[in-house]
């Protein structure tokens, strides 16, 4: 079935992330993925994003968002500025020196992975992109 397949294939790529971030960088793929986030979902002009648009795109509760905030800005890599009450984020220069380095390298990993499988890279990601778009369109 394809359907439980594709969540196979999403759950054992995470997991690997996990496993190559933790090892090559000490931060784990779903810090990585917030801080992505925070660097790809910008609210304003400024660039920066909020913890309700970080907690919508990773689908998680904004309490969950909060701790992840927090311990962000304890590391170093994402600021913080208080807008009334909300909460603006923005990666560090550490923050997007870490996200440029996650991505090269998972990416390095992962188009070594799909091109041994005898799918071309080039294709798998057009398609990618294409079903990504029929599922935003639903």
């Amino acid at each position: 079935m394809l359907s439980f397949d594709l969540h196979v294939l999403t759950a054992r790529l995470d997991r690997s992330a996990d496993r190559i971030l933790r090892g090559e960088f000490g931060v784990s793929y779903r810090r990585y993925r917030a801080l992505l986030s925070v660097g790809r979902v910008s609210v304003d002009e400024q660039g920066t994003s909020t913890q309700r648009a970080m907690a919508e795109d990773l689908g998680i509760s904004e309490p969950s968002a909060s701790r992840m905030t927090n311990t962000l800005v304890e590391t170093g890599l994402l600021d913080i500025h208080q807008d009334g009450h909300r909460r603006r984020l923005r990666l560090t220069p550490a923050g997007k020196d870490l996200v440029a380095r996650c991505q090269d390298l998972l990416e390095e990993r992962f188009e070594r992975v799909v091109e041994r499988s005898g799918v071309s890279y080039a294709d798998y990601a057009r398609d990618t992109h294409r079903l990504l778009a029929a599922l935003s369109e639903a």
